[in-house]
């Protein structure tokens, strides 16, 4: 077993960009007359082969999997009510697609929490659509390598923390209608939550 940088070969990690990948060897190739050693890194779902310089590993941010304390936080942030900003979806796309991209579990399974609908919760458009989809794949297949459990049976577990949450179906149409009505959101709080927590953040 070679090992660099804690990581070796035959080893499940976490590329942010792609998600759960495994290690399949550690290479050496001559690139302008330098020795570079290489991670081979295999992403089976997506039928893709990454070659990430060792050394380099830090820099793209690629960790070891969560572990099942961190995990069990992810799956309880999905039983939160979700937060959505109140502002433009275009924006809000991009920070969700930041979040996916981070690699960071916590941060993909508010994505998840965030973008879920109910079957009687209106239907997302096909954009919302694309990105639960993108964080749920993220989300699950970590699931999945930590637990030892099927991508099916790692899916099921997310939607039925998923159904914990509040403000799920009627209960949160009539919420929001109420809100219509009167002009007021009805999770103001959070919205003001959030922009001060962005503040901090920038």
């Amino acid at each position: 077993m070679t090992q660099r940088q804690g990581f070796k070969t035959n080893e499940f990690v976490v590329y942010p960009a792609h998600g759960v990948g495994q290690i399949l060897a550690i290479e050496e190739q001559e690139i302008a007359g330098a020795r570079l050693e290489l991670f081979v890194i295999s992403f089976i779902k997506d039928k893709m082969t990454l070659r990430v310089p060792t050394a380099k590993v830090i820099n793209v941010g690629m960790r070891k999997l969560s572990d099942p304390a961190l995990v069990k936080r992810a799956l309880d942030t999905l039983k939160g009510r979700a937060r959505i900003k109140r502002t433009m979806w275009s924006r809000r796309a991009q920070e969700y697609e930041a979040k996916i991209n981070s690699g960071d579990i916590v941060a993909i399974a508010e994505v998840v929490r965030d973008l879920y609908r109910s079957e009687s919760q209106p239907e997302q458009s096909y954009s919302e659509r694309q990105l639960y989809e993108a964080a749920l794949d993220r989300l699950s297949r970590e699931i999945a390598v930590v637990q030892h459990i099927t991508e099916t049976e790692a899916i099921k577990e997310v939607e039925a923390n998923l159904a914990k949450s509040p403000r799920r179906g009627a209960a949160k149409a009539d919420a929001d209608a109420a809100a219509d009505a009167t002009g007021e959101a009805s999770d103001d709080e959070d919205g003001d939550d959030d922009s001060l927590s962005e503040d901090e953040a920038a």
